[in-house]
């Protein structure tokens, strides 16, 4: 048997084609589930360090490194002051005053620095051994449940949307784990499809965005395809298509119209937003679909950019002189390396209340929590009620109320960037236009998104889909409609 799986940035989904008719794959009582996963880890106990003969012999490298750099920084400072000895006044007591007086560490002090980072070494050793003999696919939960384990445990390794980090620069034990990760949701979902439909499924063609999130540009879309494809062979599928999404949605659309019709499918998710241009309907076996456009932006920067503007001044934003990355980092939960940042990074000097809130922050699961709430709350302003972010965790009775006004600031730069798609779009297909318009997607049931279509494309008809499930219908079609050709 053969899916279709929409490995969604915020949601995931699967189904097939059963009798004729859809049959989508349900996890637990739902029919998706939120792209995160939860390893329970025991973290190790500091206090069991032990200075082994090993570890010693470490310590004495180290203060012995250090004796040499203080030796070479005295001889480079004693040579800026030979130097500056050379000139005549004025530039001899400029040039004098320009070199910094070196204070060198006595031996106690070099050897209890390298006692600290051997033993911070040791501990974080302990915690890379303890994870990876952790991260076991019987150990894991998925979806709002992971979150929730994650939040509730205060410990333990989550992982949020991992596909929006798969075309980026990533060094190679951080890109393996994402692979082995994305291998486990897709096991998953597998093993799922396999006992809901009595039969071992291998086969599976996969939903893919036209462009993804990169910092690599086309090599990092070619380099996030790859890693999908590699962990979906570990997740033990054999057959691994891929289909980009408004190409999937034209599939489920297709068969719901009876006259031919030539459609714009403008499908908007959680990392990216992407268009299709087809032809649907009528006598047609299946759907033509003649070009595509997409652009990296979706739902989740809308998240973003509300916790940056809404949330993020009660944090000390606009008002203290942290770096601002230091607020995005926060805000970014999907970025694993962005959240490694925040959470080492220091704020023992920020003035109260911002610096303990920031350090509150940066405890388990409390990014996690607070990005969850934002979602909420932009769920409740887009229904056109003004909504407050519950913060007592960071600090009794604290909490943020936002408003409309502030949702559709924080939506702006989606917006622009949505704009410039269609525009794109209307221009290429400017002697072709549609019939009707198509939307589907999470982030197609906000207000705003069929009000820019409307003004971009007046008076063609906008039809809204199924925002959460348009594209894994299509993907289930698709994989039944298309002759497996192998991996």
């Amino acid at each position: 048997m053969r899916i279709g799986i929409d490995f969604g940035t915020s949601y995931s989904a699967a189904g097939a084609v059963v009798d004729g008719q859809v049959q989508l794959v349900r996890f637990g009582d739902d029919l998706q589930f939120r792209t995160a996963v939860f390893f329970p880890t025991r973290l190790p106990d500091l206090a069991q360090f032990e200075l082994t003969p090993e570890l010693a012999a470490r310590v004495d490298r180290l203060v012995e490194s250090g004796r040499r750099d203080q030796a070479q920084q005295a001889a480079r400072l004693q040579g800026l002051r030979d130097a500056a000895m050379r000139l005549p006044e004025p530039q001899r007591s400029a040039q004098l005053a320009l070199v910094p007086t070196f204070r060198a560490q006595t031996d106690i002090q070099l050897r209890r620095a390298a006692n600290a980072t051997v033993r911070r070494e040791w501990g974080a050793e302990q915690t890379r051994e303890a994870m990876a003999a952790r991260i076991d696919v019987g150990d894991a939960l998925y979806g709002d449940a992971a979150i929730q384990a994650f939040m509730d445990e205060g410990g333990g390794r989550l992982l949020v949307s991992p596909k929006s980090m798969l075309g980026y620069n990533l060094d190679g034990p951080v890109r393996d784990d994402l692979l082995r990760i994305t291998s486990f949701i897709l096991r998953h979902i597998r093993e799922t499809a396999s006992a809901q439909f009595g039969t071992e499924v291998r086969s599976v063609v996969m939903g893919r965005p036209v462009e993804f999130r990169s910092s690599r540009g086309e090599e990092g879309g070619l380099l996030a395809l790859q890693t999908i494809r590699d962990a979906a062979i570990a997740a033990g599928f054999e057959h691994v298509e891929f289909l980009e999404e408004p190409a999937a949605a034209a599939y489920g659309y297709h068969g719901q119209l009876t006259e031919q019709r030539r459609v714009l499918i403008v499908d908007i998710g959680g990392g990216t937003t992407d268009m299709a241009l087809a032809d649907l309907g009528g006598d047609a076996r299946l759907p033509a679909v003649h070009r595509s456009w997409g652009t990296p932006v979706g739902g989740t920067d809308v998240d973003r950019e509300l916790t940056l503007r809404g949330v993020m001044p009660l944090f000390g934003k606009y008002h203290t002189n942290t770096p601002v990355h230091f607020y995005a980092h926060a805000a970014s939960v999907w970025d694993v390396i962005a959240q490694r940042d925040f959470r080492q990074a220091s704020f023992d000097r920020i003035d109260p209340p911002y610096g303990p809130r920031l350090q509150a922050l940066q405890q388990p699961g409390h990014t996690v929590r607070l990005n969850r709430s934002v979602e909420r709350a932009k769920i409740g302003l887009s229904d056109g009620v003004d909504a407050t972010v519950p913060l007592e965790y960071i600090e009794p009775a604290l909490q943020q109320p936002l408003t409309g006004q502030t949702l559709t600031d924080a939506a702006d730069p989606f917006v622009r960037a949505l704009r410039s798609l269609m525009q794109t779009a209307k221009t290429d297909i400017a002697e072709h236009a549609p019939d009707t318009i198509y939307l589907t997607g999470g982030m197609s049931r906000s207000p705003y998104v069929p009000v820019e279509v409307r003004a971009m494309f007046p008076g063609i008809e906008v039809v809204a889909g199924d925002a959460s499930l348009g594209v894994v219908t299509g993907l289930a079609r698709a994989a039944a409609a298309q002759p497996t050709t192998g991996g």
